[in-house]
């Protein structure tokens, strides 16, 4: 399996995770769910109308947050990349179901950015952090 698969299937594991943006010279942090594996790369969703998509767009750092419950966590730090076309949008939907009932693949406000420079690190107290780059 490669980095990008092991790193989505821990996010999967996890109830829900958290990105953080910038927003001027304040960090802005908020809860995500959906994931998607699309054309080797890893996916996030969110709609053109939010704030956090501006600040996307205006500073394509971010940071992902999550832990399983089990004593490990998982930091993301990336740069993303949007998207535009409908069939990378439609994935997104067809791998979140639950998204349909708030976007359509060609809502206009339906948006998917990818992944890339990412580095996570699954971190435990007490065993060496494991390490994905994609």
């Amino acid at each position: 399996m490669n980095d990008i698969r092991e790193t989505i299937d821990y996010l999967k594991f996890c109830p829900m995770f958290f990105l953080a943006t910038v927003d001027g010279d304040r960090p802005r942090v908020r809860p995500f769910g959906a994931t998607s594996y699309f054309e080797d790369k890893f996916y996030i969703q969110t709609g053109n109308i939010k704030p956090v998509f501006k600040q996307m767009k205006a500073n394509p750092k971010i940071e992902i947050c999550a832990s399983r419950g089990d004593g490990t966590w998982i930091r993301i730090e990336a740069e993303v990349v949007q998207d535009d076309r409908s069939e990378a949008r439609q994935h997104m939907l067809d791998e979140n179901p639950t998204l349909k009932d708030l976007y359509a693949a060609d809502d206009g406000n339906c948006e998917v950015l990818y992944l890339k420079n990412a580095k996570a690190v699954i971190s435990s107290f007490g065993t060496d952090p494991i390490v994905y780059s994609f």
